[in-house]
């Protein structure tokens, strides 16, 4: 969870995962999830549904990555492999990215993004930091530190 004083952020992971003897399966459609609560009283303030999840191997919608909030904005992981900033006062996606993908590094070192879980973002000077990657729970694989400056 986070907070900004007036506002408690917390996430939904409910990430469903069938287990075998060899692998663990995410199920696409099942978790997820966004709410503000009043600190003042504990009401609900607003709940953002969790994006759709697409048609990917080991894709879930679950948000199981610890929250990061600034002022107005609140960073939320996903298992998705999305970043997203949402609005602390309405909870619309203000800013998202995809890092599911093949990245050139600056040390030459092959990398990919995948699930977002465990850590969540940190922000440095205004600069946005995240691992992606996290196979923990059947997530997509990875192993890539990403650096967004602003206006990325």
């Amino acid at each position: 969870m986070a907070s900004d004083g007036e506002l408690v952020f917390a996430q939904t992971s409910d990430a469903a995962i069938t287990r075998t003897a060899t692998a663990r399966t995410l199920d696409s459609t099942t978790g997820g999830g966004l709410s503000a609560l009043r600190v003042a009283d504990g009401t609900r303030a607003w709940y953002a549904e969790p994006p759709p999840c697409r048609k990917i191997p080991n894709c879930s919608p679950a948000q199981s990555a610890a929250l990061t909030a600034i002022p107005g904005v609140v960073f939320s992981g996903s298992m998705d492999g999305y970043l997203r900033a949402y609005s602390a006062r309405e909870g619309k996606v203000l800013w998202e990215v995809d890092t599911v993908r093949e990245y050139d590094t600056v040390n030459g070192v092959k990398a990919k993004g995948g699930a977002i879980d465990g850590p969540g973002a940190i922000v440095v000077n205004g600069m946005v930091f995240v691992n992606s990657g996290y196979t923990r729970m059947g997530g997509m694989a990875g192993n890539v530190l990403l650096a967004f400056a602003p206006g990325n």
